[in-house]
């Protein structure tokens, strides 16, 4: 009797805020395109952005700075931009996965010293802010180096994030070795395959495939992670926005429209991604 009263007062009270809740969804979504869309000026016209005011959005600035916040061009004609950011996102992908499965192979080894170390190196790192790596990459590397070994800015910033990618991998790769049951793993031996037979023909497709919303998760992480090399000096889609606006008085004021292009950019990539990871899923189980 008590559940039944329940029920019929939540009935009662959710239908007006249901309503409520659309109508406001709806005042939002409203005053949104009426500032992007109908007040908006879409043409690379300061005084026309000016005389707009708030009122509406300048979208005008993104055509005016695409080039800048795109290729994050600077006197030096530098790498920078979008290329910049996919160049750290890819690079540090690719070279921290033999890093990540050696760290979780060891972790996972029946030798104490092994298995400690890359425990250690595993939390250390994992326990490190991403910026203070980068830091430490930007400005003591280069210290400790001897002078014939210096690398570029964004070699070392790769670096960095290379290591803080493949700290975080590990975790998952390890995850996905222990679902793989032991007797499959005693079955390839009885067969014959070696240690590099069985973890190639057995063990890495079965873990690979359990954590695969795991490893498109980190994927993206890291993408949106090389933003933050901005703060040690490289252009990249957010350092080449700043770059393109910090210095222009006159379109400095629509910083709002350039980072809402720049967000743009970055959903997209990450909606590509989670759409190849889709795929992946869905072709892995039919398989």
């Amino acid at each position: 009797m008590k559940r039944a009263r329940s029920s019929a007062l939540w009935g009662i009270v959710s239908k007006p805020a249901s309503l409520l809740m659309g109508l406001l969804s709806a005042w939002v979504l409203y005053r949104f395109l009426d500032w992007a869309v109908f007040q908006a000026v879409f043409r690379p016209d300061a005084s026309a952005c000016q005389a707009v005011g708030h009122a509406g959005a300048c979208w005008g600035v993104v055509v005016e700075k695409a080039r800048p916040i795109l290729l994050g061009l600077d006197p030096t004609d530098h790498l920078g931009g979008l290329p910049l950011t996919l160049l750290l996102a890819v690079g540090a992908w690719i070279v921290s996965w033999p890093l990540a499965l050696a760290l979780a192979h060891g972790r996972r080894s029946h030798r104490v010293w092994l298995a400690g170390m890359c425990r250690t190196w595993i939390e250390c790192v994992r326990g490190v802010p991403l910026i203070a790596l980068l830091f430490l990459a930007a400005y003591l590397l280069p210290a400790v180096l001897p002078p014939e070994w210096q690398m570029p800015l964004a070699w070392r910033a790769g670096i960095a994030l290379s290591l803080f990618s493949a700290a975080y991998l590990a975790e998952i790769i390890r995850s996905g070795l222990q679902s793989v049951p032991a007797e499959q793993i005693e079955a390839a031996e009885v067969l014959g395959l070696g240690f590099w037979g069985t973890q190639w023909r057995v063990v890495w497709p079965q873990a690979l495939r359990a954590v695969l919303p795991a490893l498109v998760s980190h994927a993206i992480g890291l993408l949106k992670d090389t933003s933050l090399v901005m703060v040690i000096g490289l252009h990249e889609l957010t350092g080449g926005l700043s770059l393109g606006l910090g210095g222009d008085p006159v379109w400095r004021p629509f910083y709002l429209e350039a980072y809402l292009f720049v967000a743009a950019v970055y959903a997209s990539l990450c909606l590509g991604l989670a759409w190849v990871g889709r795929r992946l899923e869905a072709r892995w189980q039919r398989g």
